[in-house]
C-alpha cells in the first residue's frame, strides 16, 4: 500500500495508466511468444511465474489508478467499470469451455489464452488514447469535482449580477437560485479566500472509509475462500457423460462469472446512499444492512464444502443433488458481484472530492487484501474436507 500511494502522489496518472498497460501487453506476448519456444517445463515455469508477479504487480498500479480516477466520476462510469471487469471472467470461461470443446492440444489452447488478452490490452490502450478526446472525459479530468461546481456556481452568479446592472428586476426564481448559490457555497470555493491544496491524508481517508473497506475485504475473503478451491472440486451426481464433463466448467466458472456480471451491473439501478432519478427505493446509507449482508455470506463456506466433493475423508455429504449447488452458485455469485461493485462505489462518495483519489487506492489495496485472506483461508477449508 505505501508504494502504490507514493505511485498516486509522484508520478502522473497518465504514466501509471498508459505504462502499467505497455508492461502488462509486453509480458503476455512474451508469454505468448515462449508457448512456441522448445524449452523445458522448469524453466518455462521459473519464466511464466516471474510474468505473472510483474503482471499482478502493475495490475495493483493500474486499478488503483483507475479506481482514483473514477472516484472524480459520478458513480455510474464506476459502475460501468466493474462490469467490465465481470465481462472479462466471462469471456475467460467462455474461452475454456471452447477449448474443451473443439479438442485442440494443450500448446494451441495455451497459445490462444494468452494471445486474446493481447487483443483486450491493446484495444483497451486505443480506448484510453482516445479518451481525452471525449468532451465529458475533458470536463472530469481536467479538474476536481469541487473546482469544477465552483465554476459553475460563479458563472451563474456572474449572470445574475449581469442581468442587476442591465436593469432587469429579480424573478423569485432567480432569488431562490442566489439564495441556493449562497448556501450550496463551500469556504474553499470563496474567491476571496484563495487556499493551498492540501495533500488528503491517509489515515483520515481510512477513518472514514474503515467500515466499507472491511466489509470489501470480508467479501472477497469469503470468495476466495471457495471459489475455486472448494467449488471446482464439486461433481455432478449424475451418470458419467457429457453433462459430467461440462458440469463444473458450466455450473462453477461460467455461471460465476455471469451472476458475477449481473451483480455487479444491479449497483447501476440500485445504489445505496446514492440517489438517482429512475431508480428503486434506496435505505440510509448509515445502515448496518450492508455490513450483516457481507456476515452472511459467510454461510457459503459450509454450504459449499457439503455439497458433492468425492474427494473428502471428514465432512458428510448433505447437498448431492446439481441442483442445490446451481443455486448456491447464483446467489453467492450476485452476492459477490453487488456487494463488491457496492463498496467500491460509496467508498468514494464518503470523503471529500479531493480524498477521492485516496480512497479509491485504499479500496483497491483491501480488494487485494481480501484476495489474500480469502487465497489462505482456502487451504485450510480444503484441508478440513
Amino acid at each position: 500500500m505505501p508504494t502504490l500511494l507514493l505511485l498516486v502522489s509522484s508520478i502522473p496518472e497518465m504514466v501509471r495508466i498508459l505504462g502499467s498497460l505497455l508492461v502488462i501487453l509486453l509480458l503476455f506476448a512474451l508469454t505468448a511468444a515462449l508457448v512456441k519456444v522448445d524449452m523445458s517445463p522448469g524453466p518455462f515455469f521459473s519464466i511464466t511465474m516471474a510474468s505473472v508477479w510483474f503482471i499482478n504487480s502493475f495490475c495493483a498500479v493500474l486499478q488503483g489508478s483507475l479506481f482514483g480516477q473514477l472516484g472524480t466520476m459520478p458513480s455510474t462510469y464506476s459502475t460501468l467499470f466493474l462490469s467490465g471487469q465481470g465481462l472479462a471472467g466471462i469471456f475467460a470461461a467462455l474461452a475454456m469451455l471452447m477449448s474443451m470443446a473443439s479438442g485442440v492440444d494443450a500448446q494451441t489452447s495455451a497459445l490462444g489464452y494468452f494471445i486474446t488478452p493481447c487483443v483486450g490490452i491493446f484495444v483497451s490502450i486505443v480506448c484510453y488514447l482516445s479518451l481525452p478526446h471525449l468532451e465529458f472525459a475533458r470536463y472530469y479530468l481536467a479538474k476536481k469535482p469541487s473546482q469544477a461546481q465552483g465554476q459553475e456556481l460563479e458563472t451563474k452568479a456572474e449572470l445574475l449580477q449581469s442581468d442587476e446592472k442591465n436593469g432587469i428586476p429579480n424573478s423569485p426564481q432567480k432569488v431562490a437560485l442566489t439564495l441556493d448559490l449562497d448556501a450550496e457555497k463551500d469556504p474553499e470555493l470563496e474567491p476571496e479566500e484563495p487556499q493551498k491544496p492540501e495533500k488528503p491524508s491517509v489515515f483520515i481517508v481510512f477513518q472514514k472509509i474503515w467500515l466499507t473497506a472491511l466489509c470489501l475485504v470480508l467479501v472477497f475473503t469469503v470468495t476466495l475462500s471457495v471459489f475455486p478451491a472448494i467449488t471446482a472440486m464439486v461433481t455432478s451426481s449424475t451418470s458419467p457423460g457429457k453433462w459430467s464433463r461440462f458440469f463444473n466448467p458450466i455450473c462453477c466458472f461460467l455461471l460465476f462469472n455471469i451472476m458475477d456480471w449481473v451483480g455487479r451491473s444491479l449497483t447501476s439501478y440500485f445504489l445505496w446512499g446514492l440517489p438517482s432519478p429512475g431508480c428503486l427505493p434506496q435505505p440510509d446509507e448509515d445502515s448496518r444492512l450492508l455490513p450483516l449482508l457481507v456476515c452472511l455470506r459467510v454461510l457459503f463456506v459450509p454450504l459449499f464444502m457439503l455439497c458433492h466433493v468425492p474427494e473428502r475423508s471428514r465432512l458428510p455429504i448433505l447437498f448431492p443433488q446439481d441442483a442445490y449447488f446451481i443455486t448456491f452458485m447464483l446467489l453467492f455469485a450476485v452476492s459477490n458481484g453487488y456487494l463488491m461493485s457496492l463498496t467500491m462505489c460509496l467508498a468514494p462518495r464518503q470523503v471529500l472530492p479531493h480524498e477521492r483519489e485516496v480512497a479509491g487506492t485504499l479500496m483497491t489495496f483491501f480488494l487485494a487484501l481480501g484476495l489474500s485472506c480469502g487465497a489462505a483461508f482456502s487451504f485450510l477449508f480444503k484441508a478440513l474436507l
